[in-house]
Formats: structure tokens, C-alpha cells, sequence
């Protein structure tokens, strides 16, 4: 690893941790939610870093659309105003305290503890490749076949639940001028 990604990686790393720091000491749920946002695309960031394009990708827009569907609802729905007032975030805050300080130890001491393995010599060219055989084996084309479907299946749903198509207010023959529009009532442009 080279100094700039090694630079690169320290910063994200303190900066996703500010960031979770943030998500509890923040005193609103939307300010919360963009630190939470911040936080996690930060790590998005560490893992690209460590040499997983891909899965850094995916775990940048995961989040993104996790949290700006978040904060939507919380402005949306919330009786305060957008998630706005001031609120704790904190509940239990010995007992929480106690089991994140056990939790950390624990993960701390195992990460000195565990016997890492040795990296192989040959960098694999593809680490998408590589990750996607290890999430999902030979089920490969199966999940990729099934994301197919899936697919075709929301698209005919939404073709299905529509009760127009896209030429219906210029009648059977587009004939109609100037055309109707039934869902507006008013004159087509």
C-alpha cells in the first residue's frame, strides 16, 4: 500500500468515526441521519481502499438511498417538525456503556489474538470476481438469472397496474386532436 492510500485510508477511518460518534451525540434525527450518511460512506471509502472496488460501491449506494429514504419519511411523517427538535439518542447509558467497552475489548483483543493468514504472493486480477465466487459459489448464475426475473417481474407489475398506456388520450386510431388527457382533464400540448 502506498502513502497515499495509506494516508487516504487513516482519514476515512477517523472520519467514519467521527461520524459515529456524531450519530450520538447529535440532537435531532435528521442531523443524525447525515452523520449516519457520512459515517458509512466514509467506510464505503475504507473498503474501496482496501482493494474492493465494488463491494465499496455498493456499500456507498446502499447507504445513500437508505438514508436520503430516511430522512424523506422522518420530514415526511414525523410529528416534530422534519426530525428537527431536540431529542437524545442515548437510552440505558450505563448499561450501554458497559456492553460497547465489553464489545470493543473483546473485538479489539481478537484482532491480536486470531492468527491472520499470510497473503499470497499473486494479487488475483478480478477481486470482483473473486468476491462475488465467494458470496455466492456456484449459485452464481442462479442469483444471476434470478435478479433477471426479478427484474421483468417489477417492470410487468408496473406495465400491469398502469390503467393507460402511453398513446391512450389520441383514442384507438391516434386520431384524436387535440388529445384527451383523462388523467388531467385538460387539452394535450
Amino acid at each position: 500500500m502506498g502513502t497515499t492510500a495509506a494516508v487516504l485510508l487513516w482519514t476515512l477511518g477517523v472520519l467514519a468515526l467521527v461520524g459515529g460518534v456524531l450519530v450520538f451525540t447529535l440532537n435531532s434525527m435528521a442531523r443524525v441521519t447525515f452523520a449516519l450518511l457520512g459515517s458509512l460512506v466514509c467506510v464505503g471509502g475504507v473498503v474501496t481502499v482496501l482493494g474492493l472496488p465494488y463491494l465499496g460501491v455498493v456499500i456507498v449506494l446502499m447507504m445513500v438511498m437508505e438514508m436520503v429514504i430516511m430522512a424523506v419519511f422522518m420530514i415526511a411523517y414525523m410529528m416534530n417538525p422534519a426530525g428537527l427538535m431536540p431529542m437524545s439518542m442515548l437510552h440505558n447509558k450505563r448499561g450501554a456503556l458497559a456492553v460497547s467497552g465489553v464489545v470493543f475489548a473483546a473485538l479489539t483483543t481478537a484482532v491480536f489474538a486470531v492468527p491472520w493468514p499470510d497473503r499470497p504472493r499473486v494479487r488475483p486480477k478480478d477481486t470482483t470476481v473473486q468476491v462475488g465466487m465467494s458470496l455466492m459459489g456456484d449459485q452464481m448464475l442462479t442469483m444471476v438469472t434470478l435478479g433477471f426475473v426479478l427484474l421483468a417481474t417489477m417492470v410487468g407489475a408496473t406495465v400491469l397496474a398502469t390503467h393507460r398506456g402511453r398513446y391512450d388520450r389520441f383514442g384507438d386510431d391516434l386520431d384524436q386532436r387535440p388529445a384527451r388527457d383523462p388523467a388531467g382533464g385538460g387539452v394535450g400540448r
